[in-house]
């Protein structure tokens, strides 16, 4: 089927940084959609689903470049030479990053080497999780009367501890709204700076666990308890932790039903 629009060819020695979304293959862009159909090689992670793989071009090279903590993984100087090597043997290489590639998923890094290097790149927005998971979870990022405001936060640092850096008094009692992004390890520290910070432990917090798949879960329960909820609930990577009055909102918002769920 072609594509109802005019779309910027993909040509033999650039680098397509493109966001796959948090999950669902129906949240491509045409963009990242055109450019599955016309790579040459997917560099891909390994939060990318493997129903959006499934739409790469037959005859196309696969090379997973997966970072999971804890786990062998590929180093992020080596998969940007990679991109480069690929680009310069003449490839059309897609770099196929989970959510967007510019929220926390180091696409930036992988943009400035392909710079350095004068390797011709576009850049391919995607829906993040923050915003595509919090939809399939019923929670609303945000509602009239409840905030006017959110950030995202990253649960971790390049150590892979909870981070030092942040203003958790600013952040504390200034937003209404937070989406921490890979915050299951290290929910009970989070919650506990949150709360040091002046939140109250009584305030709605979810687990969004998986979002955007067949295996998405939704864990409700409080700041105080949400980390104890999270392993008594069996919650799983990728996870998102939400805090914040639009919770409330779930209980008449939950649409999504996987495809099989009962």
């Amino acid at each position: 089927m072609d594509l109802p629009v005019d779309l910027p060819p993909f040509r033999p020695g650039e680098v397509w940084l493109v966001g796959a979304g948090p999950g669902d293959p129906g949240l491509l862009s045409l963009l990242a959609l055109h450019a599955l159909r016309a790579a040459d090689v997917v560099v891909y992670d390994a939060l990318v689903d493997e129903r959006v793989l499934a739409l790469a071009r037959p005859g196309a090279a696969r090379e997973n470049a997966g970072k999971r903590g804890g786990r062998p993984s590929p180093q992020q100087p080596d998969i940007s030479r990679r991109l480069i090597a690929l680009a310069r043997e003449g490839s059309r290489v897609l770099r196929l990053k989970g959510g967007d590639p510019f929220v926390f998923g180091r696409g930036a890094e992988e943009a400035l080497a392909l710079a350095e290097a004068r390797v011709p790149f576009r850049v391919v927005p995607g829906i993040t999780a923050g915003i595509g998971g919090l939809a399939y979870a019923g929670i609303p990022a945000t509602a009239r009367g409840a905030n006017a405001a959110l950030a995202f936060v990253t649960g971790h640092d390049a150590a892979g501890e909870v981070p030092d850096s942040f203003d958790w008094a600013g952040i504390g009692t200034a937003i209404p709204v937070l989406v921490f992004y890979m915050a299951l390890q290290h929910l009970e520290n989070i919650a506990s700076r949150l709360i040091q910070a002046g939140r109250s432990p009584a305030e709605p917090a979810a687990i969004v666990s998986r979002a955007c798949t067949p295996a998405q879960k939704v864990i409700e329960s409080d700041l105080a308890q949400v980390a104890r909820a999270a392993r008594e609930q069996g919650a799983e990577p990728p996870a998102m932790l939400v805090v914040g009055e639009v919770v409330r909102l779930r209980g008449r918002l939950d649409w999504f039903r996987p495809r099989g769920a009962p």
